[in-house]
């Protein structure tokens, strides 16, 4: 049993039926394992790129939405810009989509199929890899003793042929060295003994090779069988690679799903709607031309003038003579960007003899220029508002912002129709009371 061990480590060439080189389609049941371990890890590091790209998406869509709404850019191309940070976003959650499906779907199914084909054995090693062995080393031991006796007589011939020459080259040897005729006669019955030796293991040589092809067929008919089992096993586990790997493609393939279509489709019509000409009357209406004035008008002295001031205005000093306020408006408001209005009640100053101090946002009374320094303080409040519309400080004690900032109202609505606000940033001032919202 030993010999028959060492014959099969022994490989003399590289042919299949080669005793011992059926190991090659043994080790493949080996692979197989291995390829379904490579392919989760293959599957696992492209998750983790789809993840990583994912959320890069998603740091430079806020990012850059953030900069392009606090910047110069305004109307509809500025919606168009925005645009390409919410494809960003859609793209993103798509990408996050594939990898979900890549370790849920794909992933599983490797580990699943691989945990059904692959059974661990105790001892070590998987069962089906010593089901192969065992199949194959069956299969081919009638013919391995076969070719051990075949082996046998090979040696023993070719040693009685070794002889023969030997004896042939000792026997004419002593011929020409004229030995005696006794010497002679002993020369010559070695050399015929070795004929006769080596006549009878040719024949038995022969006759070992002539019983090894008998069982050949045999042995080839087994081998094959064998061998057709696990190129059965080894099918399963291409077939399944590729249906897997279509899987994964379908996956991947983000130019057949409608969602990332229509990603598309929807940014490129939101830069199409872009209206150079439209962008350039809202400019006009809300910072050029277009926009509203109180133009001065005449009026005659009014005793119940200072009730109808804000409590700002009632703290300057009136002078003698005529008075100009503004009583009406030309044009309606335009709130914000998106054109929304809203009406504001809009302080009017008290000519007081000063152009200069009229038009100077620190002429006050308080050296430290505050504006809110003489004035009666409103009732102490702490909301937390959202901007409706944007709206642009006229003067030094009006806050600016943009629809939808948040900040905090620190004084209740006066009878003018303003509230005192915080900004983000600690900037006090006036603000248009429904130019925001209390956040609920």
């Amino acid at each position: 049993m030993s010999d028959f061990h060492d014959s099969l480590v022994d490989v003399s060439s590289d042919s299949f039926w080669e005793v011992g080189n059926y190991k090659r389609v043994v080790k493949r049941v080996d692979d197989g394992n291995r390829l379904c371990n490579d392919m989760m890890n293959c599957l696992h590091e492209r998750a983790r790129i789809e993840k990583s790209y994912s959320q890069q998406l998603s740091e430079w869509a806020k990012r850059w939405r953030q900069l392009v709404e606090r910047g110069p850019q305004y109307g509809t191309l500025e919606q168009a810009w925005c645009a390409l940070m919410t494809e960003a976003e859609k793209v993103s959650d798509l990408h996050m989509e594939v990898k979900a499906a890549l370790m849920a779907e794909d992933y599983e199914k490797v580990k699943n199929w691989q945990k059904d084909a692959y059974h661990k054995q105790m001892i070590g090693g998987f069962k089906e890899t010593k089901e192969a062995d065992d199949g194959f080393r069956k299969a081919q031991k009638p013919w391995a003793k076969k070719l051990k006796e075949v082996d046998g007589m090979k040696k023993m011939f070719h040693a009685a042929c070794k002889d023969e020459k030997a004896a042939t080259s000792r026997e004419s040897t002593s011929k020409l060295e004229n030995n005696s005729p006794e010497v002679q006669k002993k020369l010559q019955e070695k050399l015929e003994k070795c004929q006769q030796e080596v006549q009878k293991t040719q024949e038995r040589y022969e006759k070992s090779l002539l019983e090894l092809e008998k069982v050949t067929p045999q042995y080839m008919e087994n081998m094959e069988q064998v061998f057709e089992q696990w190129q059965q096993f080894e099918d399963q586990r291409l077939a399944f690679f590729k249906q897997l790997l279509l899987s994964v493609k379908q996956h991947l393939d983000l130019s057949a799903n409608h969602k990332y279509k229509t990603v598309y489709h929807t940014l490129e019509d939101t830069i199409q709607a872009a209206d150079a000409q439209e962008d350039l009357r809202w400019f006009r209406s809300n910072h050029g031309p277009g926009m509203p004035m109180n133009w001065p008008q005449f009026e005659e002295l009014s005793m119940d003038l200072n009730r109808t001031l804000s409590r700002r205005e009632t703290k300057r000093k009136p002078t003698d003579g005529v008075t100009l306020t503004g009583i009406s408006h030309t044009t309606e408001t335009t709130a914000s960007k998106t054109s929304s209005s809203a009406s504001v009640v809009k302080k009017t100053p008290v000519a007081d003899g000063s152009d200069e101090e009229a038009g100077n946002p620190f002429a006050s009374a308080n050296a430290n220029g505050n504006p809110f320094e003489d004035e009666p303080s409103s009732p102490a409040v702490s909301v937390c508002v959202r901007a409706v519309y944007e709206y642009e400080g006229q003067e030094q004690d009006e806050l600016s912002f943009r629809a939808g900032e948040e900040f905090t109202k620190i004084g209740e609505e006066d009878e003018q129709g303003w509230c005192r606000g915080r900004l983000s940033d600690g900037t006090v001032g006036l603000y248009p009371a429904n130019y925001a919202e209390d956040i609920q």
